[in-house]
């Protein structure tokens, strides 16, 4: 092996480190003013009126259902090719996730046809998630809601300043969610953020965030340590020191969203020749923050595809798979469908590495190295 190319690689430097070093310094390291900057910053940034940080993106979007009234009897639609966080939050809101196959091969969001298929009485909303950054078709989403009367809460985990006809993903649906997880464009290691237009559902999800409380510890750092209980809440805060590494990541996500752009377009034009594979989203018009680099294998299997994979790995090559479906999870047999287009993906992805210092020698090397596998 003369490689060792991982899937990741996060990209903290002394910037990080003296975000974090400030925080400490500062003796407040819980939820307070560095929380506060990054949700100014990021809701400037994504363009809506709030926004709210919260422990990850799944606290995010079960704040957003919860706050929105979606509960028990309802029914929330949601694509099955999604990290399981996406289906899971819907039944911690006490409703039933349905789920909705891809478009196709090539777009691999949630597809119109099946919103509207599978839209019942009991329906109440939409969680389109925005798969590898590349948006789902909002507009054919937006059109579905409005005449259904159903609500749009964003799952843009993969999404943060991406584009879906020149407006920003997140900020187009009634909420959205965002994930700072390890391995996303932004990195906190762990945390999330909620943004919305809606001055209500900002008001509940955030006094839901911290238990039902009418104030955090931060506001009564003056002494006066009276409040109020008024909701059953949660613990979904974020806190500041995770918030600094926000706010120094935020900083960075032009410059890297820019290098993974050259990125893409390096090994889109490297995979041009293998007539084995396909790249999806190749006619995507907006912006994507290309978080993961996805192909799909043709007329495959799922041992071939783990037969190639294993190959990739003893060559150095680290990859993965996104997503197993949701739908087949054993958790979920009692939702049984099909959804062909969905299946066939979990079984022939592949992602390859992606990450914004990627070099053009080692995209070369990965495609040397996948000519064979195939």
């Amino acid at each position: 092996m003369s490689k060792k190319i991982p899937l990741f690689n996060l990209n903290y430097g002394e910037q990080e480190l003296q975000a974090v070093k400030h925080t400490l310094d500062s003796k407040w390291i819980s939820t307070g003013p560095k929380c506060e900057k990054l949700e100014e910053q990021f809701a400037k940034k994504i363009g809506s009126k709030y926004s709210l940080a919260t422990t990850n993106c799944t606290a995010a979007l079960h704040l957003a259902l919860v706050t929105a009234g979606i509960g028990a009897g309802d029914e929330v639609l949601v694509p099955s090719l999604s990290f399981v966080a996406t289906a899971n939050v819907v039944r911690y809101a006490g409703a039933k996730p349905v789920f909705c196959d891809i478009i196709d091969l090539q777009d691999l969001t949630i597809d119109p046809a099946e919103i509207e298929l599978r839209i019942s009485p009991t329906t109440k909303a939409i969680i389109p998630m925005h798969y590898a950054g590349f948006g789902s078709n909002m507009e054919a989403i937006q059109k579905i809601a409005d005449n259904n009367d159903l609500l749009i809460i964003e799952d843009a985990s993969h999404a943060p300043l991406a584009t879906y006809e020149n407006k920003k993903l997140g900020a187009i649906g009634d909420i959205g969610c965002f994930s700072f997880y390890s391995n996303k464009n932004i990195s906190t290691g762990e945390g999330g953020m909620l943004v919305t237009d809606n001055q209500d559902y900002f008001k509940k999800a955030k006094l839901l965030r911290s238990h039902g409380m009418t104030s955090l510890a931060y506001n009564r750092k003056d002494g006066n340590n009276a409040y109020d209980v008024i909701e059953l809440g949660y613990n979904y805060r974020m806190d500041d020191i995770r918030a600094s590494l926000g706010l120094a990541q935020l900083e960075k996500l032009e410059r890297d969203m820019n290098q993974l752009q050259h990125v893409r377009d390096y090994y889109v034009q490297a995979l041009h020749s293998i007539n084995d594979i396909i790249v999806p989203f190749q006619n995507y018009q907006g912006r994507s923050t290309n978080y993961i680099f996805p192909i799909v294998l043709k007329s495959s299997n799922i041992q071939r595809r783990e037969n190639i994979r294993n190959y990739l790995k003893e060559q150095g090559i680290q990859t993965s798979v996104h997503y197993p479906a949701i739908h087949e999870f054993s958790i979920y047999k009692n939702d049984a469908v099909a959804l062909p287009k969905t299946e066939y993906i979990a079984r022939n992805e592949i992602t390859l590495p992606m990450f914004p210092t990627l070099q053009e020698s080692d995209i070369d090397y990965i495609v040397e190295m996948l000519k064979k596998a195939l």
